[in-house]
């Protein structure tokens, strides 16, 4: 699932965005999910950093495309930004937000995809992983890789990161879920350890952080086995 957003206070250009990415979607099997923001004061007022790419537009009335650009760089440094706009001198400023490209009125579908097919790419590329948690009054974007573990307590989850915790909404089934790929596991009911940073098992206990979580009865042999493949099999 790649989530896009549509950024433009034209209805036609709009339209026509919307238009090019389901043609994008049934050529290339991407399966693209799509928001539509009727201008930058509109997105910066809702922004949620779980966008994958950002269509846009430079040149709106309430807030311009450059400065939504700016605002949304200093909460999400990670999503792709695709300029639109009617001036070629317009993409030049681009680089100060660190914008992939850009795309000249009036967009052609061929220009429109092959800037697309960039953006995509460069998703592909990226070696740091995020997960966007809801937390009290938003969200939060954290860096898969900084989780140590994340402990259930009562209504909400504690995660445990490199230089504190986050308390999050949600239930420990569905980060269990979203998690379990990028090597995360349960060691008892109330813990999900990521295995990347288990410092060894001693005593029915997994050592992360100085910590110690306590390994259960039922789950130590499959701990066991997915600490062992996800280190090559060499045990700490």
């Amino acid at each position: 699932m790649i989530r896009i957003a549509i950024v433009e206070d034209e209805e036609a250009s709009v339209r026509q965005l919307e238009e090019y990415l389901k043609i994008y979607q049934r050529e290339s099997g991407n399966e693209l999910r799509v928001t539509v923001f009727g201008d930058g004061e509109e997105i910066v007022r809702r922004y949620q950093p779980n966008f994958d790419i950002i269509l846009m537009d430079v040149q709106m009335k309430q807030v311009d495309g450059m400065t939504a650009a700016e605002i949304i760089r200093g909460q999400d440094p990670e999503v792709v930004i695709l300029f639109i706009t009617n001036m070629a001198q317009y993409a030049i400023h681009g680089y100060a937000v660190d914008a992939l490209d850009y795309l000249l009125k009036p967009v052609s579908y061929f220009a429109f995809s092959q800037r697309l097919d960039r953006a995509i790419e460069r998703l592909k590329k990226r070696t740091t992983r995020y997960i966007t948690l809801p937390v009290r009054g938003g969200s939060r974007k954290l860096d898969i890789s900084d989780i140590r573990y994340i402990e259930s307590q009562g209504h909400n989850l504690t995660v445990h990161v490199h230089n504190g915790t986050v308390t999050v909404s949600g239930t420990m089934r569905e980060l269990e879920d979203e998690l379990g790929p990028y090597g995360f596991f349960r060691c008892n009911k109330g813990y999900l350890v990521n295995l990347e940073h288990v410092d060894a098992v001693r005593d029915g206990c997994a050592i992360v952080d100085g910590e110690s979580l306590l390994i259960s009865r039922g789950r130590k042999n499959a701990f066991l086995e997915a600490i062992a493949s996800h280190m090559g099999g060499r045990l700490k």
